[in-house]
């Protein structure tokens, strides 16, 4: 696998979704999604059609990584205000900064991607972890579980 990504300056966003707790052992995520995306439709401020499905680590995460460690997963959709929202539904500011954005086509579920972005890529490039949300963008060409499926990967970064 050889993926170049992109880096990028994301302006500050404003989200509204749901959030578990969960490990990659204990995987929440079809539940999180399953619960969220009916009430989207009642969101009525949206900026796009894309859906953001973010994960907030603590700062040790990577540093003392093993599988069982809990992470914050929101099921999230862009807004732009925090007038309306929803019973149920919680907001987040995402705030900005820079971050390589990797074009991924495969399965979600494959971590191939991940373990090269965190073996290979981080660790060769100029650029070190930042301690801010990871998300993904699933836009008009995401097939959940489809391996024609394609997301953007939003890894948050500085320099070395």
């Amino acid at each position: 696998m050889n993926i170049h990504p992109r880096t990028e300056i994301l302006e500050s966003k404003k989200l509204i979704g749901s959030r578990l707790k969960m490990s990659l052992t204990n995987n929440k995520t079809v539940q999180l999604w399953g619960s969220f995306a009916p009430k989207i439709k009642g969101i009525k401020n949206r900026l796009t059609t894309d859906k953001i499905s973010m994960q907030i680590y603590d700062s040790s995460y990577y540093v003392n990584f093993n599988l069982n460690n809990e992470f914050e997963k929101w099921a999230t959709v862009e807004v732009s205000d925090f007038n309306d929202i929803p019973e149920g539904l919680e907001k987040f500011i995402l705030n900005g900064g820079e971050y390589a954005v990797f074009d991924y086509k495969g399965l979600s579920n494959d971590s191939s991607i991940f373990q090269y972005i965190f073996k290979t890529w981080l660790p060769n490039s100029c650029y070190k972890l930042d301690n801010r949300p990871h998300f993904e963008i699933l836009g008009k060409k995401y097939k959940n579980n489809d391996p024609a499926s394609e997301e953007e990967i939003w890894i948050p970064i500085k320099k070395k």
